[in-house]
């Protein structure tokens, strides 16, 4: 099957950006995945092809016109593909919703710009709102290609080696333990000898003690959600 996705967006020449490269560029090439992005501006009727309007209320910024973008989300294949948008107010993104994108037939995306998309057509459309992190971007295109970045990556046979989208931060619910390769020394520090003994069972405790210690150091917040009581 075919992971198809769709972008709708108002610069679709921005697409598909560095997923034509490398691995996800050679698996577009395979057939693996396609991209489709779409320009919303083609449904403005008007002849200034006018997208946006003031806020109403007040306030800075323009929003993204509901009529306009409804027409083109209506416009597509009416499949059960989830339909993102892109915005900081979405719920994080995180390597299991990145998961279960994966395995399914695609998925819609809708990149914001200007002050907001109006609330009615995230609504009327059930759009999924979804962040990247917290901090502001001009536009919802770099998040999409994020989105789509951590998703083709882990689709069957893109990466050479199953074992890599395993083997990650996040994975396990850990960050992912620190790497090395030759030369054997560099700058006066040689590989830890733990990675050179041969030791199977001693790499593999080496590795999750590093990837612990690291996560305690850096996202203790990690620990502190798998540790949070199951209720029912």
């Amino acid at each position: 099957m075919t992971f198809h996705a769709t972008v709708l967006t108002l610069y679709p020449e921005m697409f598909p950006g560095h997923l034509g490269y490398s691995l996800s560029g050679k698996a577009m090439e395979r057939g693996d995945w396609s991209l489709e992005a779409v320009q919303i501006r083609d449904f403005a009727k008007d002849k200034h092809r006018t997208v946006d309007d003031t806020p109403a209320g007040g306030g800075a910024g323009m929003v993204l016109k509901p009529d306009i973008l409804a027409q083109a989300i209506d416009s597509l294949a009416q499949d059960s593909r989830p339909r993102l948008l892109m915005s900081p107010r979405g719920k994080p993104l995180t390597q299991e919703r990145v998961r279960e994108l994966a395995a399914g037939e695609g998925v819609v995306i809708v990149c914001g710009r200007f002050e907001g998309v109006d609330q009615r057509v995230i609504d009327g459309r059930q759009l999924e709102e979804v962040s990247i992190g917290d901090y502001i971007l001009s536009g919802g295109e770099p998040a999409a290609l994020t989105v789509l970045d951590a998703v083709v990556r882990i689709l069957p046979g893109v990466m050479g080696n199953a074992l890599s989208g395993t083997h990650e931060s996040f994975e396990t619910g850990l960050l992912e333990h620190p790497h090395y390769t030759r030369p054997q020394e560099f700058e006066g520090v040689a590989i830890p000898s733990v990675l050179t003994s041969g030791n199977h069972a001693a790499i593999d405790k080496w590795r999750h003690e590093q990837a612990l210690a690291l996560t305690k150091a850096r996202r203790p917040d990690l620990l502190e959600k798998d540790a949070q009581p199951v209720t029912k």
